[in-house]
């Protein structure tokens, strides 16, 4: 079948490309068009030719299921990319940077002062009872203070085109290394657009990536950095390797370094010993240091965070900022931006209601089956309740665990989440979809020109994370004004 737009279905949506009208956004005509002129052979040819090239680029992400294991699958990917104009990307990348500053600040101030509770801002009881609260990271000055320097902060569009953030992710995000391989996809299977576009480029992030993680040992000129991964049956994986290659770093285990006498990490190899002055390291804090954490753990370094706190090495994301990365915590960052920066949050949160709040707490229970609700500290859309689609057992299961921990648990409205025109089986229908931008923070602030944008290939469904059947398209970021 051919792509026939007169055909497509708005559906009272905000569709990325097309309007209500049934005329393009801005940017959208050519892509449209051109797509409009494929025969349906052609179509299937670049469907077919993007598929093999995911294939045979070994791009995969790994699925956990409790009856088969853990699962290798070929990432889903479409073939019609979703288009943002570079104005309003300009836009959305000012409110990401004075975001993760504001989340740093207020990271650096829990691990110190505490002015933000002292000031009544920020509920002591919230920082108690955080799970993600390390207090063997008092005190520590990691260097210029920031503490999350990679974050993947979630993005959707609601119906009326509002841009909201959903969540931050600031422990170890995941997902940039398929929003690079979905660009090199692109320029296989439809180079010829690539003529008619000026797309902002997403090719320099291992770069950025190397610069900031190098800035982190601003006394080395040449500092020794390393990808440090849980192994081959870790879900990201993939990512992992990537990025060191990518990097031109080592991608190392825990069993590969060690901290010496001299509390500095090195790296064995068959030359002996090498210094090490940086761990991007995707292992959770947990699992980091047996020796500060859990200590049956294999996965990590044992005194690593000695040699961390006594400025050996600079770990990044450092230890301790998954403080920020809870959904509860999530619902003050405008009063956090508003108190360390003096400004209004320029990208709004979605509306929240929190559960630890005694008559929030009861509107949630009373309106259970309106709202979205999500355990402070899961990720991955495990352990959420979407109440307009759920049974009444899964509502008064969830009644029942935020009576319980009422602390774990905050809700939103179900948003009308944006769509975007996505192949399904040969024609065209909307899909879900939401944003994954990367935002790194060392001596310099840089933000990915668009990045992941994951779909829910569902009909109707809005979980759009791969682990529960999303999928992904390329992001542009057109400068289509200067066109």
């Amino acid at each position: 079948m051919t792509i026939t737009w007169q055909d497509y279905p708005v559906n009272g949506y905000y569709d990325e490309l097309i309007t209500q009208e049934g005329a393009p956004r801005p940017g959208a005509a050519p892509l449209m068009r051109h797509l409009d002129q494929l025969s349906e052979n052609e179509l299937g040819e670049r469907k077919a030719a993007a598929d093999a090239a995911i294939l045979g680029m070994g791009i995969t992400f790994t699925v956990y299921s409790d009856d088969e294991g853990s699962i290798d699958r070929a990432w889903p990917f479409d073939i019609i990319p979703r288009i943002i104009t570079l104005k309003e990307w300009r836009r959305i990348e000012a409110g990401l940077k004075q975001r993760v500053t504001a989340l740093n600040r207020f990271i650096d101030d829990l691990y110190h002062e505490q002015k933000i509770v002292k000031d009544g801002v920020f509920p002591a009881h919230l920082l108690t009872d955080s799970k993600n609260f390390r207090p063997e990271c008092v005190g520590i000055d990691p260097p210029q203070g920031v503490w999350a320097h990679i974050c993947g902060s979630d993005l959707v569009r609601d119906a009326d085109g509002t841009v909201y953030v959903l969540e931050d992710n600031l422990r170890v995000p995941s997902g940039v290394s398929y929003m690079l391989e979905n660009r090199l996809v692109m320029k296989r299977v439809l180079p010829e657009l690539f003529e008619d576009y000026s797309i902002v480029p997403v090719d320099d992030y291992p770069a950025q990536l190397f610069q900031c993680l190098a800035s982190l040992a601003p006394d080395k000129i040449r500092p020794n950095i390393v990808v440090l991964t849980p192994g081959i049956y870790n879900s990201a994986y993939f990512e992992h390797s990537y990025l060191a290659q990518q990097m031109g770093v080592e991608l190392v285990e825990g069993k590969d370094l060690i901290v010496d006498d001299d509390d500095a990490v090195y790296m064995r190899t068959i030359e002996g010993l090498t210094p090490v002055d940086v761990i991007y390291r995707r292992v959770d804090d947990l699992f980091l240091d047996p020796e500060a954490f859990l200590p049956d753990s294999v996965l990590g370094v044992p005194g690593l965070l000695r040699a961390w706190r006594k400025g050996k090495v600079a770990l990044a994301n450092a230890p301790g900022a998954g403080v920020a990365d809870d959904k509860v915590v999530y619902t003050y960052v405008p009063d956090i931006i508003r108190y360390y920066l003096n400004e209004e949050a320029i990208l709004p949160n979605v509306p929240s209601y929190r559960c630890v709040n005694p008559e929030e707490r009861e509107y949630v229970l009373a309106n259970l089956d309106k709202l979205v609700v999500k355990p402070a500290n899961e990720s991955g859309g495990y352990g959420m309740l979407i109440g307009p689609k759920a049974e009444q057992k899964e509502l008064d299961e969830f009644a029942e665990l935020i009576r319980k921990d009422p602390r774990n648990y905050m809700a939103q409205p179900l948003l009308t989440l944006s769509t975007a025109p996505t192949l399904i089986d040969g024609a065209v229908e909307p899909r879900h979809l939401d944003l994954r931008p990367f935002i790194l923070s060392g001596r310099e602030t840089y933000v990915t020109q668009g990045g992941l944008t994951r779909v829910a290939l569902r009909k109707g469904s809005t979980v759009v994370n791969s682990s529960q059947g999303g999928g992904s398209k390329d992001t542009w970021i057109v400068d289509w004004e200067g066109v």
